[in-house]
């Protein structure tokens, strides 16, 4: 799940080809419906994206009452309006009547605490959860951004590769080389910086027994000469999240692939491609492409439907897109790494969002 910031955006307003009535507001690569007339391209108005919750109070001044997600319908996500995506709300609080949004776009001012916006944070089922440890080793995950908010991460042509992005729940292992000790986590319960006591009966580490991921953490550690090594993958199957690629994470091997690796070298962290240093050791994320960025060839390969199973039975939930090269980015202030999730998969039914 991206980082939540609710800020003022320069708009670039576009036709809707299906309602005389609406207009498309651009923002980034979003696309949200609004009002025709509303705004014009080169307007400042504040974009509040996807998985914000909003209080009450801007529900009803904004017209939305009711008409948000959630059992609250407080929440924003994905819908089709006439036909076309919108993805998050363009609008203008009363609150901000007197704000020079075109500054406060300059300055990249988060308007999320005064607004009394807050990020959705999704349950944790019986399965996923367990008594905890503290962590101070653990290496994290970092949340992905969306190439559609920030469309500079990468350069025109630049070398890339396109990874299936997998609806299940993210599993982080830590190796501590000195000791042997293993840390194992969720992507929520680790940014609290806590790991899971193991329990046969916890989804992460009956996967990380089954898949035999300390040993492969440990032979890492070792090629690499790190100091710890973080093994990160995506547990799926029925039982997890909604879309199970066939497999069962009931099972006794429940369905895994890792997607990234990281290792502390020398004092210093370092990320690795999984595809590199695991193949042959652990199941893989599926690689769709590679070649040089383009968005369109991006945003088209995150539709269609999953590779996992080999079978296509659903829907794909989108890709993953990261450089040849490791590298910094100035756009997102961390690591060039970035998402586009699947039209289908934003606006499919009765989904479920675990972490």
């Amino acid at each position: 799940m991206s980082t939540l910031r609710v800020t003022a955006e320069k708009l670039v307003i576009l036709e809707h080809p299906n309602a005389d009535a609406l207009e498309l507001a651009q923002v980034g690569l979003y696309r949200a419906v609004v009002a025709k007339g509303s705004y014009r391209t080169g307007d400042y108005a504040v974009y509040i994206p996807e998985q914000a919750v909003l209080p009450e109070q801007l529900i009803g001044e904004l017209g939305l009452t009711g008409k948000l997600a959630g059992s609250r319908a407080d929440r924003v996500r994905a819908v089709r309006l006439r036909g076309e995506l919108s993805q998050g709300i363009v609008c203008r609080p009363g609150v901000l009547a007197d704000t020079d949004l075109e500054a406060a776009a300059e300055r990249g001012e988060d308007f999320a605490e005064l607004l009394g916006i807050v990020k959705w944070q999704p349950p944790v089922p019986t399965s996923m959860s367990g008594d905890v440890l503290s962590a101070p080793d653990l290496l994290p995950w970092v949340d992905i951004e969306n190439l559609k908010r920030y469309p500079d991460i990468f350069e025109p042509g630049e070398p890339v590769v396109l990874t299936e992005k997998l609806h299940g729940s993210c599993c982080l292992v830590t190796y501590t080389a000195a000791t042997g000790e293993v840390r194992v986590s969720s992507k929520g319960i680790g940014a609290q910086g806590l790991s899971l006591v193991e329990d046969e009966r916890n989804l992460y580490w009956r996967a990380v027994r089954a898949h035999g991921i300390p040993a492969v953490a440990a032979r890492l550690a070792e090629r690499l000469g790190a100091e710890r090594v973080g093994v990160f993958g995506e547990v799926f199957g029925t039982g997890v999240q909604d879309l199970t690629y066939g497999a069962s994470g009931c099972a006794e091997l429940p369905g895994y692939a890792a997607f990234d690796v990281s290792a502390v070298v020398d004092g210093r962290m370092e990320w690795y491609s999984a595809a590199e240093l695991l193949e042959g050791e652990l199941p893989l994320v599926p690689e769709l492409w590679r070649g040089p960025f383009d968005p369109e060839v991006v945003l088209g390969l995150a539709q269609g439907r999953e590779t996992v199973s080999g079978r296509e039975l659903h829907l794909r939930e989108g890709v993953v897109v990261r450089p040849v090269t490791e590298r910094w980015s100035m756009a997102v202030g961390g690591r060039a790494i970035a998402k586009v999730v699947s039209d289908a998969y934003l606006t499919r039914k009765g989904g479920t969002e675990y972490e």
